[in-house]
């Protein structure tokens, strides 16, 4: 496994930048599951092996880390100023969109990423959506209406706190749809990301995994504090009841909806530094090889000058 690098890589279109791609696309691919086809099964001509498993990725591992708690702090601050520049590229761009999807069980540390990644990114373009239980006129329609009116237009980024991803995790758990509605809603969730992806939108997944020890310490320490005990709900403690279930649910939409159009990257989550360092680095990497460039001047402004 490649050693990570202590500075952000530039990835210029050089030997050494693309040499940087590939050391990340190295190590990255431990913690993405093996992509899908169209149909939903893996590509034909694999060869068979033990099958891909969430409980086989530390949550506690460290990849991207320099083995420096503070180092990697100030990358992330880094990483975090970067990440402002390309949007404002990004935005005058126009060419694409980005959705960035942040799933995870409670605690998982979706609203620190928010903060922690995509904090200091100027407002202009950018947009979070938080998905919460659809009201009346959510159920009214199709479990992906709601989805489909939130997704990014041309030049902005869109953040996704939670996502359609939770259709196929709660309901199968609670029992509410059987096995082959679960199944018949991930091949809808392939389709729907490809259409996106097709017309224009860059998809990337993020799977926040933790441990339940880790969560059970992260729940009490909302209970103990008053400034944060408004973010528990004694529902957490129902969910976590059901951990193995939900950690199936998660294992089956991983291998089911990672694909060549929208992968699925798990990081491991149990650090929260560990955890912006590694999403950071992958949301900038994305952006770097868009080629993003400003659109060409108006000629009607060469001479203009202001008085």
């Amino acid at each position: 496994m490649p050693t990570p690098r202590t500075d952000p890589p530039l990835f210029p279109d050089t030997a050494a930048g693309k040499a940087d791609l590939k050391a990340l696309a190295r190590l990255l691919a431990r913690w993405q599951p093996p992509q899908t086809g169209m149909d939903g099964q893996p590509p034909s001509g694999k060869k068979a092996g033990r099958p891909w498993a969430l409980a086989d990725l530390d949550p506690a591992a460290k990849p991207f880390s320099s083995g420096d708690k503070q180092r990697d702090k100030a990358i992330v601050d880094t990483l975090a100023a970067e990440l402002d520049e390309l949007q404002n590229l990004f935005y005058a761009d126009k060419r694409f969109k980005l959705l960035v999807i942040l799933q995870g069980t409670d605690t998982a540390g979706k609203d620190g990423t928010l903060r922690g990644v995509f904090g200091r990114i100027s407002p202009l373009g950018v947009h979070t959506v938080s998905w919460r239980a659809p009201n009346e006129a959510e159920r009214a329609h199709d479990y992906l209406w709601r989805i489909h009116q939130q997704v990014p237009a041309a030049g902005e980024i869109t953040l996704f706190n939670r996502s359609h991803y939770e259709d196929v995790l709660v309901p199968p758990v609670k029992g509410w749809i059987t096995p082959a509605q679960t199944a018949q809603r991930l091949r809808h969730i392939n389709d729907f990301e490809r259409l996106l992806a097709q017309t224009g939108t860059v998809v990337l997944k993020f799977m926040l995994h933790i441990s339940r020890n880790e969560q059970r310490e992260r729940l009490q320490a909302r209970l103990d504090d008053p400034t944060k005990q408004w973010k528990f709900n004694l529902d957490d403690l129902e969910a976590r009841k059901q951990w193995k279930q939900y950690q199936q649910a998660y294992e089956d939409l991983l291998r089911a909806t990672s694909t060549p159009w929208a992968p699925w990257t798990v990081v491991p989550a149990d650090s929260k530094t560990h955890r912006n360092l590694m999403i950071a680095t992958v949301v900038r990497a994305t952006l770097v090889q868009l080629g993003l460039r400003f659109p060409p001047g108006d000629p009607a402004l060469k001479d203009v000058k202001v008085r």
